[in-house]
C-alpha cells in the first residue's frame, strides 16, 4: 500500500514548523527566566532564533546566537553540555509524545544580512537595482 503525502512542496509540514516554533518559545523562555542548573549559561542573554523539526519530530536543530555576538561557540558549547536538561525542560512544558533530540547551531542569520546590506549599498548594484525598477515601470 502507498504511503499518502499530504506534502506538496519539499519544504517543512505545518505540524514541523509548529512544533518548531513552540521549542523555540519553550527554549527561549527556559533560557530567559534562569531554570538551569548551569551558573554559566544562566549568565548570559540567548537568542534562539530558529528552530528546525525533522519530518519524524524526533530531531530539533536549534540556531542560537548571544546576545552582542560575543562567545559564540561558549554558547553553543553550554547548550549542548546541558542538552539533557533543556530536552527534560522542554518535555514537560509541552507534553510532546518524544520529546526530540536536540542538536545547537550557531545562527549566522544576521552575518547573512549584514552582508546582504553591504552588497545592496555597493555602487554598480544599486545602479543595477535602478536599471531594473525603471524596465518594470516601462512593462506595466
Amino acid at each position: 500500500m502507498a504511503k499518502k503525502s499530504y506534502s506538496s512542496g519539499s519544504g517543512p509540514s505545518q505540524r514541523q514548523l509548529r512544533v518548531g516554533e513552540l521549542i523555540r518559545r519553550g527554549l527561549s523562555e527556559i533560557l530567559q527566566r534562569g531554570d538551569l542548573h548551569d551558573a554559566d549559561l544562566n549568565r548570559l542573554s540567548v537568542t534562539i532564533g530558529e528552530v528546525r523539526v525533522s519530518p519524524d519530530l524526533r530531531v530539533a536543530t536549534v540556531y542560537a546566537l548571544p546576545l552582542g555576538g560575543e562567545g559564540k561557540d561558549d554558547v553553543i558549547g553550554l547548550l549542548a553540555k546541558n542538552k539533557g536538561e533543556l530536552r527534560q525542560l522542554i518535555n514537560k512544558k509541552l507534553a510532546l509524545k518524544h520529546s526530540p533530540d536536540m542538536r545547537f547551531r550557531l545562527d549566522e542569520t544576521f552575518d547573512k544580512m549584514d552582508e546582504t546590506r553591504r552588497l545592496f549599498e555597493q555602487e554598480h548594484v544599486r545602479a543595477d537595482i535602478e536599471r531594473a525598477t525603471e524596465r518594470d515601470e516601462e512593462d506595466e
